[in-house]
């Protein structure tokens, strides 16, 4: 069976994956005189860098998502269409996909990266990651669920438990996951639970190198850290957890620490495709691709983003997996395939650094830019400001600044709901959002 889509006789490019460089190249591409076909397992585009605060319960998950076929409500030569990639037969340019046989003329592969576990099954099992917004609202709920049934529980080990959270991962996002669950403990939730004592509620960041933000500047690092421990994360560097029963969280020195949430954020891998040669693959995962980021061995496919590995002098391991490097490819992948459908003379990538920021809390993050590198409150704002034009759709960016400036002003997110879904009239919180070992 093939998928429902109309023959127009222009080049047909299919494009899996609505990430940051899947979309910035659909966009670029409706300009040509081609047939784009954008395939996706959601009907939505989401904002990654701000997963954090849905977890956190800062923005609500439909601020930071926008949906895929409002963008090219303009666009005739653009299709959507939303279903699950199974595998590709690279001699006959099909793919396999839930909803049927789409044919193919060029190839994108734009599916980004997942959660890396690095074979850890327990870790797999009981931990919570944060690399969609249904596993960030999974997160929220299962926190604050956590909070209502320590209200219950007699047992102070227990309830202590329930409260505290080891976050794995130094990077950005750990530092501001931790950063912003210590401003909560610190403000907002003895507000809200206040017949529970907060001293019992630990943070940690366990981070394997010997300082936070490894991919950004010493001077990033180190405030980065200060700016934690300011707010009470036990920051636990050149260390790693190496197991997770669901109650207890083990170090690789064999230390045992009680919680029943731990939040990893400590690497990611690249999706992969059925179909595609193992020898196109590098050792890491990433698909080996040329200067203009055709696939190793393939001439009408191509990669972008999380998914690509793109080896120069300058960057031996490829570009960094960020949004970044993502849409630079995109932008120039578009006029490349299409000078390629003319038979005309392609551009090298050269990837541009535009610099790197995080947030740890209110005031406080750290920007490195190619030439300039601060901290505080004014590099808080530049963070604000570059997330906010970021976010697509208008609606979506006021949205953003409002809860950002109501929460400023109150020192309240106000959007701490348990939002649990229901399967044929059952509630199904047992086995997705409350855990076995809370019972």
């Amino acid at each position: 069976m093939f998928a429902n889509l109309p023959e127009t006789g222009q080049k047909r490019i299919v494009i899996i994956g609505a990430g940051f460089g899947g979309l910035t190249l659909a966009q670029k591409l409706c300009k040509y005189d081609v047939q784009v076909v954008l395939v996706d397992k959601n009907n939505f585009h989401q904002f990654q860098p701000l997963f954090y605060q849905v977890a956190m319960a800062g923005l609500e998950p439909s601020s930071i998502a926008f949906p895929l076929r409002k963008i090219f409500h303009h666009q005739k030569n653009i299709h959507v269409r939303v279903t699950v990639v199974n595998s590709v037969d690279t001699q006959i340019k099909q793919l396999q996909t839930d909803i049927g046989v789409i044919n193919y003329d060029y190839l994108v592969l734009g599916m980004g990266a997942d959660t890396n576990y690095y074979g850890m099954e327990n870790i797999q099992k009981h931990a919570m990651p944060m690399k969609s917004v249904s596993e960030a609202i999974y997160l929220r709920n299962r926190v604050l669920q956590n909070f209502e049934d320590a209200l219950s529980e007699p047992d102070e080990v227990e309830q202590e438990g329930l409260m505290s959270v080891v976050v794995v991962g130094g990077g950005p996002t750990g530092v501001e996951v931790s950063g912003t669950l210590a401003e909560m403990r610190n403000i907002i939730l003895p507000k809200d639970y206040s017949e529970l004592d907060f001293n019992k509620m630990k943070i940690y960041l366990f981070q394997s190198s010997n300082g936070v933000l490894p991919g950004m500047s010493d001077q990033a690092a180190e405030k980065g850290a200060d700016y934690l421990e300011a707010l009470g994360v036990t920051l636990r560097l050149g260390e790693r957890i190496a197991d997770f029963d669901g109650k207890y969280a083990t170090t690789n020195k064999g230390e045992r620490i009680r919680t029943n949430n731990v939040v990893w954020a400590a690497g990611v891998k690249s999706n992969t495709i059925e179909g595609i040669n193992p020898e196109s693959y590098a050792r890491n995962g990433r698909l080996l691709v040329n200067e203009i980021s055709q696939v190793k061995g393939y001439e009408d496919i191509f990669a972008i983003g999380d998914q690509a590995m793109m080896i120069s002098e300058e960057y031996p391991q490829g570009h960094p997996q960020m949004a970044q490097p993502a849409i630079q490819q995109g932008k120039l992948l578009a006029q490349n395939i299409y000078q390629l459908i003319k038979g005309e003379k392609t551009t090298p990538f050269e990837y541009k650094d535009l610099g790197s920021m995080a947030t740890v809390g209110r005031n406080l993050a750290v920007v490195d830019l190619p030439y300039w590198r601060f901290q505080g409150g004014f590099a808080w704002l530049v963070w604000m400001f570059v997330h906010l034009m970021g976010i697509l759709g208008l609606k979506n960016k006021v949205m953003v600044f409002i809860n950002w400036l109501w929460n400023y002003i109150t020192y309240d997110q106000s959007l701490r709901l348990i939002i649990k879904p229901k399967l044929f009239g059952k509630t199904i919180e047992a086995n997705i959002y409350r855990s076995k070992v809370n019972k």
